[in-house]
């Protein structure tokens, strides 16, 4: 098994909306010899640059004939129609983040000589940091352990909220942020202002439509599906009012009132 880094523009394709509705995506493979079973590390270009996705190679030399059809997520149709032809490989999505440690600053600090532009295989060096920091660990602390009378568990953690996948993404997370700001939507508290160093880029993400409401072509918008909200505002948000869960705007009026 080997490991490797590709790059890729989030400009130009929705990575993030064509691997959470599939799991997988088809890449064009290029004349570098791959191999089923190695790693991929994707990594985002400029403005983001940095590694986000780590994937497995599941099939090799797929013809444009054995590739699902991604137009959609193309964001010009020039570039879906160059996509399409030479051969592909399925790297399939195991894992994606938003970490800081993972962008070019660090990365160059670990072994890698430049911002990818090519295939690049990965070095031990290099393997052993991006290995120790491909996690998300640290988002466990947007959702402390909260405790109500029905005791819900999530991932080994007991929540008094149950958060769905596009809340606890930190790929999401960083896009919402990057848009609307670190400021409750709701009550509109900033948790730097208030408790001062302490609070530097905590808020919680919270998905305004409901995941029942998702079906398979459901694209993610981080503009206005996603907001920041404070744990409180958050914790009110999941809870039925008169048989339903509150609005943001719902939520808002009775704060006023």
């Amino acid at each position: 098994m080997k490991e490797w880094i590709i790059s890729a523009n989030a400009e130009m394709y929705d990575h993030t909306s064509s691997f959470e509705h599939f799991g997988y995506i088809d890449w064009r493979q290029g004349l570098t010899k791959f191999e089923i079973g190695d790693i991929i590390y994707i990594y985002s270009t400029r403005p983001t640059s940095a590694i986000q996705y780590k994937c497995i190679i599941e099939k090799i030399n797929l013809s444009k004939h054995n590739i699902r059809d991604d137009k959609n997520y193309w964001k010009n149709f020039e570039e879906y129609q160059k996509s399409i032809n030479g051969t592909f490989m399925r790297l399939r999505l195991m894992d994606q983040i938003s970490n800081e440690k993972l962008k070019l600053e660090n990365l160059k600090l670990n072994g890698l000589k430049a911002a990818p532009q090519g295939p690049v295989k990965i070095k031990p060096e290099l393997s052993i940091y991006i290995n120790k920091n491909f996690t998300d660990n640290e988002q466990i602390e947007y959702f402390p352990d909260l405790l109500n009378e029905e005791h819900i568990e999530y991932e080994g953690l007991k929540k008094q909220i149950t958060v769905n996948k596009y809340e606890r993404s930190s790929i999401a997370r960083k896009k919402c942020i990057d848009f609307h700001g670190l400021n409750c939507f709701v009550c509109d508290i900033n948790f730097l202002e208030t408790y001062g160093e302490i609070g530097k880029d905590f808020i919680h993400v919270h998905h305004v439509i409901p995941i029942s409401q998702i079906g398979i072509e459901y694209k993610v918008d981080y503009k206005n599906d996603l907001i920041p909200v404070c744990p409180n505002c958050h914790s009110m948000l999941h809870r039925k009012f008169n048989g339903k869960e509150p609005s943001v705007f719902e939520l808002k009026k009775m704060i006023k009132q």
